[in-house]
């Protein structure tokens, strides 16, 4: 079964359960650069704490929700560094698996655009399924996982086995086409993957860049209409400065862009997750759940670093006046 997606002034009716939202996948340094550049030019880098889903619980936790993360980190001191902010933030660490592995590690020189990374990987894709990580998922009303963990296995197969699990039992799942070949294996095409999966998921919110490395130079209602055709019950398509347009395939908005200010877009996506997954557990339509969502990357993009130190979601909502 899959989850019976709602239309854009509908609320979704959750299930009560421990967890508000599992975020699956990558637990990493992100060393980032002290000045601006397009070539990595740059020659002073600072760490922080990094990966995508758990830059989401991470900012999740702080505007009012239960995350839980699902990673695995290396047994060094950049592994236990990550494990301790997570234990800081109040959030349970009991599906954070160490291994024998150096902790992963991606490399971002700051950019106005999208930065391009370069990726050093180690740890983060020997993620196992076990049963604690079971348990979490059932207890969970969402499950959220990026190209990161699919692109190799043991952690391939670990989403399969969640994603087929989540569908069973009617948890939401989330997806992030952030599709990259620089972390795929060489001469795999990931791109039919990543489109084989999304039939599978409830929401996407893929980027423009993202689009166009899955399917090419678009508009971007046709790169809405491809993710549609693939299966996707909600596809939010981000355009920069540019906004945003949502479609559940019978219903398609329009967003404006919150951002007046953009210091970093790092981990700006992963705001929006955050932010939209908080307001839609918290009892708001998917359409204001949507808003808050750009709402409060608009506030992370003011910031250095993917986890920003955000407010309560109530406070970021009477800020940008929704």
């Amino acid at each position: 079964m899959t989850y019976p997606l709602l239309g854009f002034d509908e609320k979704i009716a959750w299930r009560n359960q421990r967890n508000d939202v599992l975020t699956v996948g990558e637990l990493l340094i992100d060393m980032i650069s002290s000045d601006y550049g397009e070539n990595h030019e740059s020659s002073e880098y600072r760490k922080f704490f990094g990966g995508s889903p758990s830059n989401i619980a991470m900012n999740a936790k702080k505007l009012g929700i239960r995350p839980l993360v699902a990673a695995s980190v290396g047994e060094d001191g950049f592994g236990k560094y990550l494990i301790e902010r997570l234990r800081e933030a109040g959030i349970d660490t009991d599906c954070v698996q160490s291994v024998d592995h150096s902790t992963s590690m991606v490399v971002v020189t700051k950019s106005t655009a999208t930065p391009v990374p370069i990726f050093y990987r180690g740890a983060d894709y020997r993620l196992e399924y076990t049963s604690k990580l079971e348990q979490a998922l059932l207890q969970s009303k969402v499950v959220h996982f990026s190209c990161w963990p699919i692109s190799l296995a043991p952690a391939r197969q670990t989403i399969e086995r969640l994603v087929e699990t989540a569908r069973e039992h009617g948890i939401l799942v989330g997806f992030d086409p952030n599709y990259h070949p620089m972390i795929w294996q060489r001469g795999e095409e990931g791109t039919a993957y990543v489109k084989s999966m999304i039939g599978k998921t409830d929401i996407v919110k893929p980027s423009e860049d993202d689009s166009e490395r899955l399917f090419g130079k678009d508009t971007p209602e046709r790169q809405v209409e491809k993710f549609l055709e693939l299966g996707a019950k909600l596809v939010v398509l981000t355009l920069g400065k540019d906004g945003a347009i949502a479609s559940n395939g019978k219903e398609t908005c329009v967003f404006d862009t919150f951002a007046a200010e953009v210091v970093d877009t790092t981990g700006a996506g992963d705001a929006f997750w955050s932010g939209f997954y908080a307001a839609a557990v918290k009892g708001y339509t998917i359409r204001e759940a949507l808003n808050l969502g750009f709402a409060v990357s608009a506030y992370k993009l003011k910031y250095t670093g993917a986890v920003a130190d955000l407010p309560t979601l109530e406070a970021i909502k009477e800020m940008y006046g929704l």
